[in-house]
């Protein structure tokens, strides 16, 4: 029989608030406060403490059920006494969320569910159309807990396989509505990923690759569905399965007997989802060691690669099966559903060492789309690795991007995924023409009506709604800022472990809100999500100058040309970059900036300020003229008091800086 609810829990952590407290228990566990601030306790006992309650959200928890979970071996009183002082730590560690998360009373303790966000709660509610909340389930349940208790321990097995089955359940609900072969063979293997025994899903597998005619990649599914079976189940493939095999095999021999077919021309996999990535083993040319640091390197790559939480990484690992000499990169395509190669050598000469990398579009029958040299000494070689791994994930996550975006742009316009959607809005929103960038922000719309729990959708909408406020394009300055933290606030509790949604939120506090440390803790959580990508070091540098910080401001921003010399959003970084010189003093170098930034983009108002502010200090007057007439046709409204109004510096003496050289430029006061 259920506990009965304790006084006043009903109306406890009521009403419209967002939730105060995200909790990732799929996978190694973590905490964080709504401002990004990791809270999760020091003790692993206190940890499963919060998580046990955090899973029986909003039902309380019987204080003897969980002294009996955490200290089954102690007698009565010291578990509960332990009980206590857990219960103290855990308060002292969720201060941060604000208000009491955690109540009790003598005989229970519960946690308010509406101050919680907790993964494992999405995947067990998710609806028919939950995919979203099924990319949560990538992991056991509180992988890290094992070993605390025996009685934990097994209340752990029963979590982990209730929560389970409900993910699998999901996963089947999606397989059955899937009624394309594309659509089939992305639900089936999101539903292997779960369950690598559900053989109605292996079935599915084959039925779809066959229907697209690709009947080897359908042998291989059966044989795959084979090893499976007698390595989960010690069981072998079922008469309708093993059946199904032969119908494909016989169809396979009358195509072309004696001979293993391949499809004419790959087909184009299901646009529902990210691009897929394989990284090849590396191709040595020289000693051992070179080898060596050739599969070091190429595992290094996969583990930064798969920091990108839109791009699916194959490993070199995965990959070295299909791989020969003389192995054509697009049969690859059809045989593991890739998109993207990235592949390349390693060579010794004396105290250097040479990489050479490439990245093949196999939807563009293997053009190369980038290629970079690296030549570095060779004294230490796991420096070297993760030097050439960060730069490598940090150059090509942007390319694949663009790639991607123009793919989806081509498409007919015919019943579009949420993804293709947030693609197609992509170059919209960089390119800055006013009616573009609006149609930008329908297509996000449409993206998060199609998927309302689409992380990436509603990150990208932030994004956008902080360049409208930017340009001075909003009609509602009020409105706009208000859904840009809206969107920002529900793409990190939607996906915790994603770093560009981290870094937009970050820049949506900042720049919007001028909420400065708030911003600066979720740039933090985004840089140690993913430490090289680009954008989180723009924007953690970017707030670091409204703060004041101006000599880290550059050395945060400068380390994304580090990782991404040519990068295709340099015309936005590099304007960030003019904001701690100009603030330093250092005109110069502002006008030098300013001056690439406008050749490059003229149409982002935030780049023609700092420059205006420069040539009005350097007294600069017929280029600052014609840079505010270039100012203004793309914010008419813009003044000295609207620019004051709205100026995110937190130091009196930065903004009367910045103010008075717009003012020696020509703005108008307003």
């Amino acid at each position: 029989m259920a506990d009965p609810m304790p006084a006043g829990l009903a109306s406890a952590g009521t009403g419209p608030a967002p939730p105060r407290l995200r909790l990732k228990l799929i996978g190694p566990m973590d905490a964080w406060s709504v401002t990004s601030e990791r809270v999760l306790p020091r003790v692993r006992k206190t940890r499963a403490l919060l998580a046990i309650l955090a899973l029986a959200a909003p039902r309380p928890v019987q204080r003897q059920r969980l002294a009996g979970l955490l200290w089954s071996t102690r007698d009565r009183e010291q578990a509960r006494a332990s009980l206590r002082q857990a219960l103290h730590e855990l308060t002292l560690a969720l201060a941060p969320c604000g208000d009491a998360i955690l109540h009790a009373n003598r005989d229970q303790v519960w946690a308010d569910a509406d101050a919680l966000w907790v993964d494992a709660h999405e995947v067990a509610r998710a609806g028919p159309g939950g995919s979203a909340a099924l990319d949560l389930y990538d992991a056991p349940l509180l992988e890290d807990l094992d070993g605390l208790d025996p009685a934990m321990d097994a209340w752990l097995a029963e979590e982990r396989r209730q929560l389970r089955d409900r993910a699998r359940g999901l996963g089947e609900r999606l397989l059955e509505g899937a009624h394309t072969p594309e659509a089939q063979v992305e639900a089936a293997r999101r539903l292997l990923a779960i369950d690598e025994a559900h053989e109605a899903a292996w079935r599915s597998l084959m039925r779809a690759h066959a229907a697209r005619g690709e009947r080897r990649q359908a042998l291989e599914a059966y044989e795959a569905c084979r090893a499976a079976l007698a390595r989960q189940l010690r069981a072998q493939p079922s008469a309708e399965t093993a059946a199904l095999a032969d119908t494909i095999r016989g169809s396979e021999e009358r195509a072309a007997p004696g001979a293993i077919p391949l499809p004419v021309a790959p087909p184009r996999r299901s646009a529902a989802r990210g691009a897929r990535l394989g990284t090849a083993p590396l191709q040595t040319l020289g000693s051992v060691a070179e080898e060596h640091l050739s599969l070091g390197l190429a595992e290094e790559i996969t583990t930064a690669l798969s920091r990108f939480r839109w791009i699916a990484v194959v490993s070199s690992a995965s990959l070295a099966r299909f791989i020969g000499p003389n192995t054509d990169p697009l049969l690859l395509r059809s045989a593991l559903d890739l998109d993207f190669l990235l592949t390349g050598s390693v060579q010794a000469t004396g105290e250097r060492v040479r990489v050479t990398l490439r990245l093949l579009d196999l939807h563009a029958a293997g053009e190369v789309v980038w290629a970079q040299r690296f030549d570095r000494e060779a004294a230490n070689l796991l420096t070297l690795q993760d030097e050439i791994a960060a730069a490598v994930v940090a150059q090509i996550d942007p390319e694949i991007l663009l790639i991607e975006a123009k793919r989806a742009a081509a498409r007919p316009p015919v019943d579009p995924s949420a993804y293709e959607l947030v693609l197609r809005a992509i170059p919209a929103i960089y390119r800055l023409e006013h009616g573009a960038f609006l149609e930008a922000g329908q297509l996000l719309t449409q993206a998060i009506a199609r998927e309302p729990d689409n992380a990436a959708a509603h990150a990208w909408f932030a994004y956008w709604h902080v360049f409208l406020v930017g340009q001075g394009w909003a009609e509602d300055q009020e409105a706009a800022l208000s859904r840009a933290g809206t969107h920002a606030e529900k793409a990190i509790l939607l996906d915790p472990s994603d770093a560009r949604a981290f870094a937009i939120a970050g820049h949506v506090r900042s720049f919007l809100h001028h909420r400065l440390d708030e911003a600066i803790r979720l740039h933090e959580r985004a840089l140690s999500l993913n430490p090289n990508l680009p954008m989180a070091w723009v924007f953690s540098g970017v707030a670091h100058a409204y703060r004041g910080d101006h000599a880290e401001a550059l050395q945060r921003i400068t380390r994304y040309r580090r990782l991404s010399p040519m990068d295709p959003h340099a015309f936005l970084f590099d304007t960030a970059l003019m904001i701690p010189h100009l603030l330093l003093g250092e005109h110069e170098q502002v006008v030098a900036l300013g001056m690439q930034v406008t050749e490059m983009n003229p149409g982002l108002s935030a780049a023609w300020k700092p420059y205006l502010a420069a040539l009005g200090h350097l007294g600069r007057k017929a280029e600052a003229a014609e840079a505010l007439l270039r100012l203004l046709a793309i914010e008419p409204g813009f003044t000295i008091r609207r620019f004051l109004a709205t100026a995110p510096f937190a130091r009196e003496a930065d903004r009367q800086h910045y103010a008075e050289g717009l003012r020696l430029a020509g703005v108008p006061e307003g």
